[in-house]
């Protein structure tokens, strides 16, 4: 068996749980980004949707020119060639605004501590933090928190376009009681445009664990990468004049510690554990159809259990700890075996490596919710798949179906144990459609209420070797490889 493998440290994040309190937000701020020049930088954050999300509109790539496309059956990049990035290296184009994103600001407190003594409460005014002057903020990175539907934010998601006008107005007409929130960071992706956007060669995915990093010795502040991302996940310092983003935490990673986002998350809703993958695979999926996408990339991750794998990962140089953590990797169960965990927009085409299990949205009013089978109707869920799939599989709705069905069955299994108004008979017809077993069913639930941190992240051992690699794109997945010290 001539296959090459490789590792890749991923994640999911189960939207069923994540209770939008910002924890995440909050802890990777104070640890990342509380410094001069870093104001506007959220490498976590919490969307509420539907809404435009932070930065606003960031999936309009029409606007954005994120991502790849495929032309003549190759990928280029939506931003331009090389010689366009070139022509254009001192005025980046198509890059997110101010307004895009949002003035930082704090509040003049010595206002209220100098304030004379008088008959009315000193105010502490807004005031910019990149220039001092007073501001009226109108946006922020959850300036829309909790309010779906609203006529400024949500009503602008792109995501929208999916569904019938009269499919719109009934999701804004529910607004304040159902929503979902949606946990966004870097993807790690497995073909990062951030990386083959770069004129300075200066983002590269780590070969060990394929995190994306960016040598700030190497950058040159061109940003080229802050467009190309279509996650906009990559950002800007307007006081060192280098271009930033999460570094996956790889700090806490080599000392045996998860990233802060994952230990301080109060939902548990996140998960970490490495994918084995074929690159040559993944290449393929890079270029499929809409249609094709989720299933492909699935297609690209290997069976860590699987004896040819395992020989094959060795003659690539991927240790055993590595593989062992593939084996009890929990991303692995909720991606590859039980596929239930979908990629975000993957008609981007950067093989993102942070997966969502969609959310489970109330049913409609006037169905009979006692039954697995009216949950598992496409067309009672408040959420219309259709929006849902114009999200995590190109439009694509078997694929969210699919995974809808099986967390139906697993809820329907539990309903009949602990509520006991759901029939035998319904949990079979309800676990036959998803194509689950009893013992799945209970593997997936298990996972999901029950995950202490260490089963929810799950990796090698801390440290680095010695010698790794750095992979570039595509050019990596071809197999182009760099050893650096």
């Amino acid at each position: 068996m001539n296959l090459e493998v490789r590792a890749q440290l991923a994640s999911v994040f189960h939207l069923d749980k994540c209770i939008g309190c910002h924890t995440c937000s909050v802890v990777c701020k104070n640890l990342w980004t509380d410094r001069r020049g870093s104001e506007h930088m959220w490498w976590n954050n919490v969307e509420t949707r539907p809404g435009t999300g932070y930065p606003a509109l960031w999936e309009d790539q029409e606007r954005h020119h994120g991502g790849f496309v495929v032309e003549d059956g190759e990928l280029r990049l939506r931003l331009g060639g090389r010689g366009s990035i070139l022509e254009r290296l001192f005025q980046a184009p198509r890059l997110p605004t101010l307004d895009d994103q949002y003035e930082p600001w704090t509040y003049r407190y010595e206002d209220l501590f100098r304030a004379k003594p008088s008959d009315e409460l000193p105010t502490a005014r807004p005031v910019s933090a990149i220039t001092g002057r007073p501001v009226d903020p109108s946006a922020g990175p959850n300036w829309d928190d909790d309010l779906a539907g609203s006529d400024v934010h949500a009503a602008a998601d792109p995501n929208l376009a999916a569904l019938a006008p009269s499919e719109r107005e009934a999701l804004r007409a529910l607004e304040g009681l159902v929503f979902f929130h949606l946990p966004r960071t870097c993807n790690h992706c497995l073909n990062p445009a951030c990386a083959a956007a770069c004129p300075s060669g200066a983002i590269y995915k780590r070969g060990e664990d394929g995190v994306v990093l960016i040598d700030r010795e190497a950058c040159r502040g061109w940003r080229m990468c802050v467009p190309a991302c279509p996650y906009k996940k990559t950002f800007h310092s307007w006081s060192e004049g280098k271009s930033e983003k999460c570094i996956g935490c790889y700090p806490r990673i080599e000392s045996g510690e998860p990233p802060a986002c994952f230990q301080a998350c109060v939902g548990r809703i996140r998960y970490q554990g490495v994918l084995l993958y074929d690159p040559h695979a993944a290449l393929r999926a890079a270029r499929a159809p809409d249609a094709e996408l989720v299933a492909e990339q699935r297609a690209a991750f290997l069976d860590p259990a699987d004896p040819e794998v395992i020989a094959a990962a060795r003659r690539s140089g991927i240790p055993d700890a590595m593989l062992d953590a593939a084996l009890r990797s929990p991303v692995d169960r909720f991606v590859r075996q039980w596929q239930v965990a979908l990629p975000l927009h993957p008609e981007f085409r950067t093989l993102p490596m942070v997966f969502y299990v969609p959310p489970l949205s109330p049913v409609r009013a006037g169905a009979t919710a006692s039954t697995g089978a009216a949950l598992a109707g496409a067309g009672e869920q408040r959420i219309p798949v259709r929006y849902l799939a114009a999200m995590f599989a190109a439009g694509n709705e078997e694929v969210v179906t699919s995974a809808l069905r099986r967390l139906v069955a697993v809820r329907t299994r539990r309903r009949a144990a602990t509520v006991g108004d759901v029939t035998e008979a319904d949990v079979a017809e309800a676990l036959r459609e998803a194509g689950l077993t009893p013992e799945v069913a209970d593997a997936i639930h298990r996972l999901t209420v029950f995950p202490t941190l260490r089963e929810r992240v799950v990796r090698p051992p801390g440290g680095r070797e010695t010698e790794t690699e750095q992979l570039v794109g595509l050019q990596g997945l071809a197999g182009v490889r760099a050893r650096v010290p």
